[in-house]
């Protein structure tokens, strides 16, 4: 797995910044423009390098400040032929699979951790067709709700503020379940209010929903399905995997929940709407933990750039701006 960085600096740190790519393991080549750049003006500098490296490399180019004087953007090839390219994947260190770039997680989380319309007219879409599962006890309908729940992305945002310590990433993510689920619910307990008297439903249809029991009943297996679907949420985003198949294993634990309280509340079914509830708090913070949890394992694994290394860039940096 070869990735390809782009990096444009002004020309007094270009001699620097290409030294650097071209000591760093696991790089396969390295392309410069001169002048390239007409604003900011500067040198473009091209990288392939396997992904395992990736990280490394950024955190050396972050004592450099390359982000404040240029820019460094990252792509991922489809396809490439290149001996050198293997090469320079067997010299890097782990697997690309297993590597973390935290500018990367970071990015790919604070895109699907805001509150948009977008997302708000999702989660509303999810939940409605929870309720309408729920009430009619199809398994089919409140599968679709799964696939539709956008929560995904705001609780793998907690996971990643926590872990690293960006505290608008984490309280943007807040914002967007604290105000999205209450929306959401609501939204939904108005159209089964509205379908009681039409006769859409029975009063008794919680009464009968045997396909939909395990959402109101807390028990110790809904705490392991949300951390398991944590840990496979936060993986997926570390492994740059499909998200699609994710974002379901994550609703299985909340959007069927949020239904069935808007439901249950409408129908006056308080004790499953308390026990709906319930275990929608409980998966919403097992599936953070369980995130949490594995990106602070990957903290503790990762190689660090040792202190010397970190010392000798900034006295570079220093002498090329000189």
């Amino acid at each position: 797995m070869v990735v390809q960085l782009r990096i444009c600096v002004p020309g007094e740190l270009s001699e620097v910044t290409v030294q650097t790519c071209r000591d760093q393991r696991g790089v396969a080549e390295v392309m410069v423009a001169k002048g390239a750049a007409v604003v900011p003006p500067g040198d473009v500098i091209e990288v392939f390098i396997a992904r395992e490296s990736v990280e490394e490399l950024l955190e050396k180019l972050d004592i450099l400040k390359i982000q404040e004087a240029g820019s460094i953007a990252m792509s991922t090839p489809e396809f490439v032929l290149s001996t050198k390219a293997d090469q320079a994947e067997r010299s890097a260190p782990g697997d690309g699979a297993d590597a973390v770039i935290w500018d990367d997680v970071t990015r790919q989380t604070g895109e699907d951790s805001r509150l948009t319309w977008n997302f708000l007219a999702f989660l509303v879409l999810a939940t409605q067709l929870a309720g309408i599962g729920i009430v009619t006890d199809s398994p089919i309908a409140i599968v679709g709700a799964m696939a539709v729940g956008p929560e995904f992305g705001p609780l793998a945002a907690l996971a990643v503020s926590l872990a690293t310590r960006q505290w608008k990433l984490g309280r943007r993510a807040a914002v967007a379940l604290g105000v999205g689920f209450p929306v959401a619910m609501l939204l939904a307990a108005l159209t089964a209010w509205l379908s009681v008297p039409l006769g859409l439903f029975p009063g008794d249809a919680l009464d009968k929903g045997s396909a939909v029991e395990f959402i109101y009943h807390p028990g110790p297996y809904s705490l392991i399905v949300a951390v398991l679907a944590g840990i496979a949420g936060m993986l997926s985003i570390i492994g740059r995997r499909s998200a699609a198949l994710i974002g379901v294993f994550i609703s299985v634990t909340t959007v069927p929940a949020a239904g069935y309280v808007a439901v249950a509340l409408v129908l006056g079914e308080y004790q499953k709407a308390a026990g709906s509830a319930l275990q929608l708090l409980l998966n919403l913070v097992g599936i953070v933990v369980a995130a949490l949890a594995v990106l602070l394992f990957y903290r503790v694994v990762a190689r660090r750039l040792p202190d010397g290394a970190a010392r000798r860039l900034q006295r570079q940096r220093s002498g090329a701006r000189r």
